[in-house]
């Protein structure tokens, strides 16, 4: 009788959508869970961390060829850089240790997934093609997502396992001390509008107010990317993940606004960085934090103001098409504003915010 036990190494596993992967895996009764991160994470009942520094070739070797029985790589993890360029090289190199590390050390591996973006449509340079679909054209400048999925496509040549890439919008989860991390923007940034007496100003560009964009719930991206790791009609292809709703921040924000009970404010015609006006703002936190008996968080950790001024200056539609994930049967949804609601509560429910 074939052996239907899987074992996922979730590398990655401290982001937003390494970790909601990482415990949504762990409520399914056949898999087993290995995740990996930089830093020392304290075991869960279901998930065994491993420390590993996937820049140096050897200490990934040494952390994750050890591991005999890896079926499924979930491949999540990020090292930024200053520039567009300069993300090629590092994020490149960190995928690369992975898959040799796992493929000497487990001959039953089956599939490696990897965790893109819309980066790989350009859609950080600039307005692009919308809706993206996955057969578009990539862009000329060099992009790491791309040279990921190539790498991939070069390893698997002659393999028996199989890759897979998905291609979320923004994703928006729980997770403390992640850079790019949209709900925990909005959450702190309205949290301290109100105890300063403002209303909740929209803080990006003008244009960004009244164009269409989408989000992807982490909890929907973790069923997908299961899924596409599992369902054989998927084997050796990317899909676009989304929560499958459009909507406008011209709309979008009073009802956020609304939810702090707060006043919403248009954008300024003065242009406004968040990363700028929030610099100075650490005692603010630290008096919300004291005055209402939250968690002691250092303002470090709840701050990703430079991804929230990126986002918000997307002054052109930012959508691409989900339908190819939904042809070949993964038709869940999740509804945006529901989802903001409902992380913004597990943000008070921890005492994160007020």
């Amino acid at each position: 009788m074939e052996n239907t036990r899987k074992v996922a190494l979730v590398v990655g596993a401290a982001g937003v959508i390494g970790r909601n992967l990482a415990e949504h895996l762990a409520a399914m009764p056949e898999w087993d869970v290995i995740g990996v991160a930089r830093r020392a994470m304290a075991p869960s009942k279901r998930i065994r961390y491993v420390s590993a520094d996937l820049l140096d070739a050897a200490d990934t070797r040494a952390k994750l060829g050890s591991l005999s029985q890896v079926t499924h790589v979930f491949y999540a993890a990020y090292q930024d850089r200053p520039t567009w360029a300069e993300l090629v090289e590092p994020n490149v190199a960190m995928l690369r240790h992975v898959v040799e590390a796992v493929e000497a050390g487990s001959p039953g591996l089956r599939h490696v997934s990897l965790m893109q973006g819309y980066k790989v449509y350009g859609a950080h340079l600039g307005p692009f093609k919308t809706p993206a679909k996955e057969s578009d054209a990539r862009p000329l400048a060099d992009e790491f997502n791309m040279a990921q999925q190539q790498l991939l496509e070069e390893k698997q040549r002659g393999k028996t396992w199989t890759w897979s890439a998905l291609r979320p919008s923004v994703v928006t989860g729980f997770a403390l001390g992640n850079p790019m991390n949209l709900a925990m923007v909005i959450a702190v940034y309205a949290s301290i509008s109100k105890e300063l007496g403002l209303p909740l100003r929209f803080p990006g560009k003008p244009g960004a107010y009244g164009t269409l964009l989408e989000m992807t719930d982490a909890g929907l991206l973790a069923r997908a990317t299961v899924w596409a790791a599992t369902e054989e009609r998927a084997a050796n292809q990317a899909f676009n993940i989304t929560n499958g709703d459009l909507f406008r921040w011209n709309e979008m924000w009073p009802r956020i606004a609304s939810f702090f009970g707060m006043e919403a404010a248009p954008p300024s015609s003065q242009p406004m960085s968040l990363e700028a006006e929030m610099a100075d703002k650490e005692p603010v936190w630290n008096r919300i934090v004291e005055k209402h008996g939250l968690e002691p968080h250092a303002y470090r950790e709840v701050s990703s103001w430079p991804f929230g001024d990126f986002v918000f200056s997307w002054d052109y539609d930012f959508l691409s098409d989900g339908s190819k994930a939904r042809r070949l049967g993964f038709h869940d949804f999740v509804d945006t504003e529901s989802m903001f609601e409902q992380i913004f509560e597990q943000l008070r429910l921890r005492r994160i915010i007020p």
